[in-house]
């Protein structure tokens, strides 16, 4: 069973990461390096997997057993999550519409 602060905390790293680096590959675009900002969204990839990986964890734990309280840092998890989510999706946008933009 995983600790709600281990696992929270592992989220919110996780997920920072990956937003970080959704916003590294878009710099990366505008400054035409399309294939640099193609790679930095593979490893925000990564991180994301990670933190939706303890996610689904947590999801498992309170499906049983092992209820877990509601708390106010595990919605800030939640929301790190989300937000890097919704970062990546439309930096893969952006990034296409500069290949575009490019040719």
């Amino acid at each position: 069973m995983v600790a709600l602060e281990e696992a929270v905390m592992e989220i919110i790293v996780n997920a920072g990461q990956s937003r970080s680096l959704c916003f590294e590959a878009l710099r990366s675009a505008r400054e035409g390096n399309i294939e640099e900002a193609r790679s930095l969204l593979c490893e925000a990839d990564s991180y994301s997997r990670q933190a939706h990986k303890m996610q689904t964890q947590l999801i498992e734990q309170d499906a049983g057993e092992a209820r877990q309280p509601m708390t106010l840092i595990m919605v800030h998890a939640q929301d790190h999550l989300m937000t890097s989510l919704l970062a990546r999706e439309l930096s893969e946008e952006i990034i296409q519409l500069h290949s575009l933009y490019r040719q």
